[in-house]
C-alpha cells in the first residue's frame, strides 16, 4: 500500500469471481465508517457540504497482464508516498 495526500494505492489478489466494483465499494464503506468512529472530531474539520463524503466516487483499477506486469505495479505502489 502507498498513497498521497488526496489518494491511496492498494495492491492486492482477488479471485476472478469477485466483482471488483462491489469490492471497491465494501472498502470504501467499511474504511469510512470505522475512520468516523475513531477520529470523527479530527475528520470534522476537513468535511463540506450538507452530506460530508470521506472517500471520492471514483477509482481505478488496473489487472495484472502482458501490459502491467505484477513486478513493476509492486514497484510503482512502493515507490508512492505513505498516507499520512
Amino acid at each position: 500500500m502507498g498513497g498521497e495526500a488526496d489518494h491511496i494505492h492498494a495492491l492486492f489478489e482477488s479471485h476472478p469471481s469477485v466483482e471488483l466494483s462491489k469490492l471497491v465499494n465494501n472498502i470504501k464503506t467499511v474504511t469510512s465508517r470505522r475512520l468516523r468512529a475513531e477520529y470523527s472530531q479530527h475528520l470534522s474539520q476537513f468535511y463540506w457540504g450538507d452530506k460530508p463524503q470521506f472517500w471520492s466516487s471514483s477509482y481505478a483499477i488496473i489487472s495484472v497482464g502482458a501490459q502491467a506486469p505484477l513486478d513493476k505495479l509492486i514497484e510503482y505502489v512502493q515507490n508512492q508516498e505513505k498516507p499520512e
